[in-house]
């Protein structure tokens, strides 16, 4: 986890949570983002890409970096202004390089299901960055 959380600029406080590694306690977090998008009058395209993109990196941090662990925790952090969109997550586990993903896209990998949620992400986002200990990423969607 990071050791501080993420600082308030002229975007904005973050709202921050702390969810158990549970599939279940992705709903709430995805609930309030998408109410502070409406209330911003953010469009539909828009609501769906960071509803995606947003469920990919808690499912990935979950399943993939705390291995389903019920005793690591998820941080998840997000603002949000008229302007953008600002998402990040953080898991418990060792990280991972994001470019030894393969490519769910070439014809070998059609038929495997790794590396569908970080191209998702990539594709909805404007901006993907994992941490140098591949444990946290951060999403960027603009307006």
């Amino acid at each position: 986890m990071t050791a501080n959380p993420p600082k308030t600029d002229d975007l904005g406080a973050w709202t921050e949570r702390v969810l158990p590694t549970s599939l279940t306690e992705i709903r709430g977090t995805e609930r309030d983002v998408l109410m502070r998008l409406r209330e911003l009058a953010y469009d539909d395209d828009h609501l769906f890409a960071v509803r995606l993109a947003l469920e990919e990196a808690l499912v990935n941090a979950m399943k993939h970096g705390n291995h389903s662990d019920p005793t690591r925790s998820v941080r998840v952090s997000y603002r949000i202004s008229p302007d953008r969109v600002e998402i990040r997550v953080v898991d418990e586990g060792p990280g991972f390089d994001p470019s030894q993903v393969p490519d769910p896209t070439a014809d070998e990998n059609l038929d495997k299901p790794c590396g569908r949620g970080i191209m998702l992400m990539r594709c909805y986002m404007d901006k993907v960055e994992f941490s140098p200990r591949g444990n946290e990423v951060f999403m960027v969607k603009c307006r």
